[in-house]
């Protein structure tokens, strides 16, 4: 039979199980537009921007642990797409990128709208194809689904000239038929062994998840592990939801602004559990300062990361369900108590953050989403790191964030892509007011497809991490960090028709943030907080995770 190559590659995703692609069209994709636009099975989402399909797909991703899609054209189109595949990238997340690219005869001609997208995301991507042969098409788009959500995840972006997807090309059902892959090899049972003599003879055990955890699914063992012998448990910023936030064993978020009891703990650990985590320098500090005494057991599933950043004493690399499951198995005993009483006499998380405000409306929002089924999306700066220490996220991907590129302006179209993914779920996208105004249009595409999202803007007028840092470190110099409030975010969220409040009170917001989630639709929330609001603790990044930095005081 024959096929166009347009035609080819909407069956390729149809047989993938592909039911929503956020995109944006142009001449070098239209071909592929004019048959998306016939399929049945395949809803195509429209952002305002290239950069909020690829945050949209990203953030459907993390919410539903299956691949997401982004379209866009050559050129321009191709490129808005690059730093929403660096932020998938250096997360782990599992996407597909498909771009138009000029004819065949015009590559390397300098044509309209044409760039070495395949070039320009070597880096950025887990693997990339051009495609060259037609009769190639149905195999490199099905290598890229598998590449994407097989071993360690990541983006894969496949580049398709515009000739390719007009000719027909003669194809037969075998090109479509099934292909079994290999699942990642399991870890040795001598490191097994090993791991479980180190378990079994620590006297400060703790284990730390990371966004690996979330990935690998493996919650349930994760937890499993650790009520068995009584471990008290960590978590990186990208590992919030891999064990239960208002669990008794949970110590809170470790790392530079991390919580004082769980930096405290991973500091004086003589055995550590890494479960998912790439010890990022946001986690560790120095490096040596962190595994000094300590033996490191890291599970994971790509062997490339075991002893990359820091030496572990003991890898796991393979299948992390199998090898937790294997350590639950050859485990007993429990954490001794005088090791519990430790951790107890240190400061909570209340004591750390007193005369700061916002982290209270935080807690309103904790409170509000307790016992139901809410996703909470951040942006990035200091709501984001509020958020992650206050929130107690209870269950996987109920927690999306950038955290290995940091990006500003992910919040919100990521918000979409995860309401999009779970829509009987309640949608909380948290930014500040910088953040926000980066892809904040995206408030649009809430509005022409009807998503109940609340979106809540932390306004200190500015750029508030920055502003922390110059304070800390430039002796309160501020450049380029404030912002005046020229901008009115109700009226901008009114000039869409999204019904907009602003409070300055936590009793106005917990009133106001009630009546948002009992309403079905969109509402925008704005919150005015004190530029002076610091995030607590800091992490001196030169010393151990119990060296903090001593704030000074706010200028006059």
């Amino acid at each position: 039979m024959q096929m166009t190559g347009a035609q080819i590659m909407l069956r390729c995703l149809e047989e993938q199980g592909v039911t929503t692609v956020f995109g944006y069209p142009g001449g070098a994709i239209v071909p592929f537009y004019d048959i998306l636009c016939a399929s049945k099975n395949i809803e195509h989402i429209l952002t305002v921007h290239e950069q909020g399909a690829a945050h949209a797909a990203d953030g459907y991703a993390r919410a539903s642990g299956r691949v997401g899609v982004c379209i866009a054209t050559s050129g321009p189109g191709a490129t808005n797409l690059v730093t929403g595949l660096a932020a998938a990238f250096l997360d782990s997340v599992p996407l597909v990128a498909i771009t138009g690219q000029v004819a065949r005869t015009l590559i390397g001609r300098d044509a309209f709208q044409e760039v070495d997208i395949t070039g320009i995301t070597m880096p950025i991507t887990k693997h990339n194809f051009l495609v060259k042969n037609p009769n190639q098409l149905a195999g490199i788009l099905r290598m890229a689904f598998e590449i994407a959500a097989s071993g360690r995840p990541g983006p894969v972006l496949v580049d398709v000239p515009r000739d390719i997807q007009t000719m027909l090309i003669d194809c037969t059902e075998e090109d479509f038929a099934p292909h079994k892959y290999d699942k990642p090899a399991c870890c040795q049972n001598g490191a097994i062994d090993a791991a479980v003599e180190a378990l079994k003879n620590a006297r400060r055990p703790v284990m730390l998840v990371g966004g690996g955890a979330v990935g690998a699914d493996v919650r349930s063992e994760v937890v499993k592990l650790a009520e068995k012998i009584n471990m008290p448990v960590c978590s990186t910023l990208m590992g919030l939801g891999a064990f239960p936030g208002n669990h008794k064993l949970f110590l809170g978020m470790t790392g530079l602004h991390g919580l004082e009891r769980a930096n405290n703990a991973v500091q004086a650990a003589d055995v550590l559990l890494a479960v998912g985590s790439r010890f990022n320098d946001r986690v560790t500090g120095d490096r040596k300062a962190y595994t000094d005494k300590k033996t490191v057991i890291h599970v994971d599933v790509d062997p490339a990361e075991i002893d990359k950043n820091v030496y572990a004493g003991i890898g796991l690399a393979g299948d992390m369900k199998y090898c937790l499951e294997r350590l639950s198995e050859k485990l007993s005993g429990r954490t001794p108590s005088v090791w519990w009483n430790t951790i107890n006499d240190w400061p909570d998380q209340d004591e750390a953050i007193k005369g700061t405000s916002a982290p209270l409306y935080v807690k309103m929002m904790a409170d509000a989403a307790a016992g139901k089924d809410v996703i909470f999306v951040t942006d990035v700066g200091q709501h984001q790191m509020w958020a992650a220490q206050h929130l107690r996220i209870e269950k996987p991907r109920n927690w999306i964030t950038s955290g290995g590129l940091g990006t500003m302006g992910f919040g919100l179209p990521a918000a979409i892509g995860a309401q999009f993914s779970r829509p009987q779920a309640r949608v909380i996208s948290i930014s500040g007011d910088g953040g926000f105004k980066m892809t904040g249009n995206e408030l649009y595409t809430i509005v022409r497809n009807k998503l109940p999202i609340i979106s809540i803007v932390f306004n200190n007028e500015g750029l508030g991490m920055i502003r922390q840092l110059q304070q800390v470190f430039c002796e309160s110099r501020f450049v380029a960090c404030e912002q005046p409030p020229v901008l009115d975010f109700i009226a901008y969220a009114g000039s869409f028709g999204i019904k907009g409040v602003r409070v300055n009170t936590p009793d106005a917001f917990d009133a106001v943030l009630h009546e948002a989630l009992a309403a079905n639709e969109a509402r925008f929330i704005e919150v005015t907080i004190n530029p002076a609001d610091m995030v607590k603790p800091m992490v001196n990044v030169a010393g151990g995770l119990n060296s903090y930095v001593k704030f000074p005081l706010p200028p006059k």
